[in-house]
């Protein structure tokens, strides 16, 4: 469906619940988090890692073209087609909804009214109902001149305003915010803004900027923006800082969690958390636009496989000034995605180092670029992966986050991906890579903190 057709569709379905709207806190909120699910897991594993492979690369190329005083836990849901989930709830009384944890994205949407639609979502299981705002005495549409419609549409929508009459004054002004098209990797939603609580345990954040999504394609819930721009929960929440463990998936419905920490008390200057080593953020030049701006940009100094350092131009490994090149941290990718020649450079020193068959085969099955046959093999054995960053700290991974076994086989692929789409940040470091590391986004002292952990938790 094209542009036009949704927003026709908008206008439409926006007259049935219009009128219907109306007009001292714990130190931690924990989250729930878990792995999001389809309706047949791991049917095939084939077909399984060529979906993931295939979203990852999408993704890749919609992150790097793109333009556009409490502490809380919930748990986080690994799901089988590659994210994670968390649950939150919004309104009066409060509606429950399940949100993919997305670090690369700043809007929080969710399939909203009961006119809701959703293209290609069939093979995407539906656990919880559809926020209706007529059901909430504390829905409110965002109007036109209201700052926060701005934040998401860009100061120039002051521009189409046109019914206001000039009156900057938003609640003077009757004419709603413009609808919204969203397009991620692999698909897109649209919707209109509302004001909202947002409830926990012992706390609501009042006037919440959430997006009230009534058409999609091929997305399978609602998602979280925890990007750096305005309207993300960090930002609306004046978070210090957010972690979060991301359970191994299997691309199957274990029932297995873990927790994402939301931080918003004191600012404390300079502390660590235990085990932690931290690297700074740092910023994209191009400041002028947005979608990189939401990025957390860290700086990589060294890649290592084995003990061999990989040759890699440190132009690509950071951004210039025309905004291309860097790594970023993105919860919303699978397979961590790295531009061909870094890729290149490091698949070539993985073939060095290990004595295993390649499997064209299964590659071109699969959709990765490098399978190896370990037929034979007790336990298969690859040289190590890791990241030096700025700062000092280092990153090793283990072995399970950038080789898998596909299915049952005796083949074990690297997860990750490669294409030839230029611009953009050159490396995207994947949720697959992230499991079983305790992550922290230390949003007051700006810098990015990581330890290995096991992350996964009974539910």
């Amino acid at each position: 469906m094209n542009p036009p057709h949704i927003f026709f569709v908008l206008c439409l379905l926006s007259f049935t619940f219009a009128s219907s709207l109306s007009s001292s806190t714990p130190n931690t909120i924990t989250i729930p988090l878990s792995p999001l699910l389809t309706n047949h897991p791991s049917s095939n594993p084939f077909q399984t890692l060529k979906l993931a492979a295939s979203s990852s690369i999408t993704r890749a190329h919609h992150l790097k073209t793109h333009v556009n005083p409490s502490l809380i836990k919930t748990l986080i849901h690994p799901k089988s087609y590659g994210g994670y989930s968390i649950d939150l709830k919004f309104g009066t009384p409060p509606q429950t909804s399940s949100f993919v944890l997305d670090t690369g994205s700043s809007l929080v949407w969710l399939p909203c009214s009961s006119h809701y639609l959703c293209s290609k979502c069939n093979s995407f299981p539906n656990k919880t109902p559809n926020f209706i705002p007529k059901n909430s005495s504390s829905s409110k549409f965002i109007g036109c001149r209201n700052p926060k419609c701005a934040w998401l549409l860009g100061p120039n929508v002051q521009n189409r305003c046109q019914n206001c009459n000039g009156n900057a004054n938003s609640e003077n002004c009757s004419q709603l915010c413009p609808a919204y098209t969203i397009q991620y990797g692999l698909g897109s939603t649209a919707g209109f803004l509302l004001s909202e609580n947002l409830n926990f345990p012992g706390k609501i954040v009042p006037d919440f900027l959430l997006g009230c999504s009534i058409i999609s394609v091929y997305q399978p819930a609602g998602i979280a923006g925890f990007g750096r721009g305005a309207e993300s929960v960090p930002s609306q929440m004046n978070l210090t800082r957010f972690s979060y463990c991301l359970a191994s998936h299997e691309f199957d419905n274990s029932p297995t969690s873990s927790e994402l920490v939301l931080h918003a008390g004191p600012f404390d200057d300079g502390r660590k958390t235990n085990g932690v080593s931290y690297t700074p953020f740092r910023k994209n030049p191009l400041s002028g636009n947005p979608a990189f701006g939401m990025y957390y940009y860290v700086t990589v100094k060294k890649i290592t496989v084995g003990e061999k350092r990989v040759r890699v131009s440190n132009n690509v490994l950071e951004p210039d000034f025309n905004g291309n090149g860097g790594f970023i941290v993105d919860s919303g990718s699978t397979f961590t995605f790295m531009e061909r020649t870094i890729f290149d450079a490091v698949a070539q020193e993985f073939e060095k180092q290990v004595n295993y068959t390649r499997e064209r085969e299964v590659e071109k099955r699969s959709g990765l670029s490098l399978c190896f046959n370990v037929f034979g093999e007790g336990t298969a054995s690859f040289p190590e992966l890791s990241f030096k960053f700025r700062g000092g700290a280092k990153m090793r991974l283990p072995v399970a986050n950038y080789f898998s076994l596909v299915g049952k086989s005796d083949v074990a692929c690297l997860t990750i991906v490669t294409d030839d789409v230029a611009g953009g940040p050159a490396v995207i470091f994947g949720n697959y890579q992230q499991q079983n590391f305790y992550l922290e986004y230390d949003l007051g002292n700006q810098r990015f903190g990581f330890r290995t952990q096991s992350c996964q938790m009974s539910v």
